[in-house]
């Protein structure tokens, strides 16, 4: 992984590039989390660049490997936003998705003190920000912010799903962080959603 996309960025005058990506679009349960994340400067960890990548190509364990060298990295500032299953089934994913980005947005801000000057979003649509905003399909396979963002987004939704198997143990989150897997839907069968479950997603709505 490179940052030659934040480069070109900086040398065109942007000099605070934020990369945005989320995790939890499609799961039947829980809530969708964006990571959104900052250089500072071109002068970051060589193992971070090594390691790096869309968040969906690493194992959990090398997920949490690349979070632990991300908070260590005095060079990056990010911000997480998160927007709950009954967000999400009051005004739907799309929305929730694009609503946990402006969140994301908006924590980094507050720690780094001032608004950025670039958004790269990884997918089709641009949020609701007065930022400048580019959106680049597959960014987070491509974009060494938006790679990390991806990764604190997965993992920090990851251990959210944890916890809440700890607290509904019946439905396994803790092995399908709530996605339509087939033991998923046998449980769901089995005991009926919980209070975590998307009511607005497919089945649980013709339940």
């Amino acid at each position: 992984m490179t940052i030659q996309a934040e480069k070109r960025l900086w040398t065109q005058g942007y000099k605070l590039v934020v990369g945005l990506d989320e995790a939890g679009r499609g799961p039947l349960a829980g809530p969708v989390v964006a990571g959104a994340l900052l250089l500072l400067t071109k002068k970051i960890n060589n193992e971070l660049l090594r390691i790096v990548k869309d968040s969906k190509k690493l194992s959990s364990a090398k997920r949490e490997a690349a979070f632990a060298l991300i908070l260590k990295e005095p060079q990056i500032v990010f911000g997480i936003g998160i927007v709950s299953e009954k967000i999400i089934d009051k005004i739907n994913i799309f929305e929730a998705t694009k609503l946990a980005m402006e969140k994301a947005v908006a924590d980094l801000a507050r720690k780094l003190g001032k608004n950025p000057d670039m958004l790269i979003i990884d997918g089709k649509h641009i949020i609701n920000l007065p930022i400048k905003q580019r959106a680049i399909i597959k960014a987070d396979d491509k974009i060494f912010s938006c790679s990390a963002a991806s990764i604190i987004a997965k993992v920090t939704r990851d251990r959210i799903m944890d916890k809440m198997h700890k607290k509904y143990p019946r439905y396994g989150f803790i092995k399908h962080k709530g996605y339509g897997t087939r033991l998923h839907f046998q449980m769901i069968k089995k005991y009926g959603p919980c209070a975590i479950h998307r009511r607005s997603f497919t089945p649980i709505k013709n339940l």
